[in-house]
């Protein structure tokens, strides 16, 4: 076996081999609030894009494949498998000879197929997740049959990655002394859960956070882990993974997974699908009940966790911001997203280039001197996106973008002027001014469509002047109560 085909990453650094300059600080520095890793990032969007809201069903034995291509450590595609391509088809198609050095992060293992059409662009790494692979090895007992489709179909995999030039392997690093404690205790405050609180009085945050990430667990466990250990181990070593068979490997490994999978499952809270709450707008041109699409709903909600995710790569102290870009092109293509497709992605962070201690770190409670504020130095994650966005916004195509808090008065007038049509946030800080930083603009920004997480707007309910929903009365029937708390699953 080639010993430079297999790498299973246990430290703190990004993989792949080329020096990461996009951030001030890679690992933990003591004091500090632990961040996600631009390998369990791209890793967790890749499992995270596998579930992209799609009606379309394939019946075929080769399984939905999430897909994130990053250049320069820059994420410029988000992709899904269709039922007429793959997800590694699909990066070809959409970027062509722009994958040369690029690296790709699959939810699977990529089939021959995939594979020979990526590693002829000339990407510079592949990587995947080491469960069962796009070819599935568990459907239709693969794996006992070595005249399968699928057990042939790795052996051609091992062939090609053996004689490639790319870097075909598995990274999956450990996360962050406490992580998973810190995304718990952070989603827990979090503006959607929290508008939830403030609004209905019977909802228990504590329990409602527990209930729903045990069932979003289990549904994870299912599709992204395998719990038979010697099965497992039959699918590692079909992959070529022999080496990772073994303990203390074997037993890593395993973990490693399901922490990342107990992380996804959090992350998952914090935008639920609770009763009638949903992404809605005040303006009286859209209907609240056209509104109440569940695929518009699926969809906003997606995003928003994908812009979730991208907070925990914060490199503020005091609050991590997310924003992806999306936009709806005016036909329906090959990608299994239908016909959203990225334009940008980012997350609140110093200039590129920084190191630690460069700029301030601090806000104004814990610095009364404004000069060594961070107010200054941060970029926000909306002009991160912007910045860094991959694909040009069009005036004639719907441009929306995802942020995980409302943007403020530095940010607004920058997603106006750049096209973008719609905003889709929460609204807990519209209309408040902080030191240093201030929200009152979004509540009349005018020419773009404001989208934020309340129940859905019943013209019989009082609505105030800004367009958002005063507190909902609490229903006199116990049976519409129990209607609207009942979880969704």
């Amino acid at each position: 076996m080639n010993s430079r085909s297999v790498s299973v990453s246990s430290c703190g650094g990004d993989g792949g081999g080329r020096r990461q300059a996009s951030s001030q600080t890679e690992a933990v520095v003591k004091g500090q609030n632990p961040r996600l890793s631009k390998v369990n990032l791209f890793t967790l969007l890749s499992l995270w894009m596998e579930l992209f809201p799609n009606n379309e069903q394939n019946e075929t034995e080769v399984r939905k494949t999430g897909l994130v291509v990053v250049q320069n450590s820059k994420v410029i595609g988000l992709h899904c498998s269709s039922p007429d391509l793959h997800a590694g088809q699909i990066a070809v198609v959409k970027h062509g000879a722009k994958l040369k050095d690029c690296d790709l992060y699959f939810s699977r293992k990529p089939c021959s197929t995939c594979l020979k059409m990526i590693v002829n662009a000339g990407v510079n790494q592949v990587s995947y997740w080491p469960a069962d692979p796009e070819m599935s090895l568990i459907e239709h007992n693969a794996l006992n049959d070595s005249c399968s489709d699928a057990k042939l179909d790795a052996k051609a995999v091992e062939r090609l990655k053996s004689n490639s030039r790319a870097r075909v392997c598995v990274l999956v690093q450990p996360l962050a002394y406490n992580m998973l404690q810190f995304v718990e205790e952070t989603l827990q405050k979090c503006g959607f859960l929290q508008y939830l609180a403030d609004t209905d009085p019977h909802f228990k945050l504590e329990d409602f956070f527990t209930e729903y990430r045990k069932n979003k667990l289990k549904e994870f466990e299912e599709l992204y882990l395998i719990s038979n250990e010697d099965v497992h181990k039959d699918i590692l070593k079909t992959l070529g993974l022999e080496n990772l068979c073994d303990d203390p490997y074997f037993t890593n490994l395993r973990h490693k997974m399901k922490e990342l999978v107990i992380l996804l499952a959090t992350v998952n809270c914090s935008i639920p699908k609770y009763g009638t709450v949903g992404f809605y707008c005040a303006d009286k041109e859209i209907p609240p009940e056209g509104q109440d699409n569940t695929g518009i709903q699926e969809i906003a909600r997606h995003c928003m966790l994908q812009a979730q995710l991208l907070a925990y790569r914060t490199e503020d102290q005091k609050i991590g911001v997310g924003a992806v870009i999306w936009a709806e092109g005016k036909s329906r293509t090959c990608d299994g997203t239908g016909t959203m497709y990225l334009i940008g992605c980012g997350y609140n962070a110093y200039p590129v280039g920084s190191k630690y201690a460069d700029f301030p770190q601090m806000d104004d409670k814990q610095q009364k001197d404004r000069e060594a504020r961070k107010y200054r130095y941060i970029i926000h994650a909306e002009q991160n996106a912007l910045t860094f966005r991959c694909q040009d916004i069009k005036e004639d195509e719907k441009t929306m973008i995802f942020v995980t808090k409302c943007p403020c008065d530095e940010c607004l007038p920058l997603i106006k002027g750049s096209g973008i049509k719609q905003i889709y946030t929460g609204d807990l800080d519209v209309g408040k001014v902080k030191p240093d930083i201030s929200y009152q603009k979004f509540s009349g920004l005018q020419g773009v469509r404001k989208f934020t997480w309340q129940w859905m707007p019943d013209p019989h309910t009082g609505i105030v002047e800004n367009g958002f929903l005063i507190k909902r009365p609490v229903e006199s029937s116990d049976d519409k109560l129990h209607e609207r708390k009942k979880l969704c699953f």
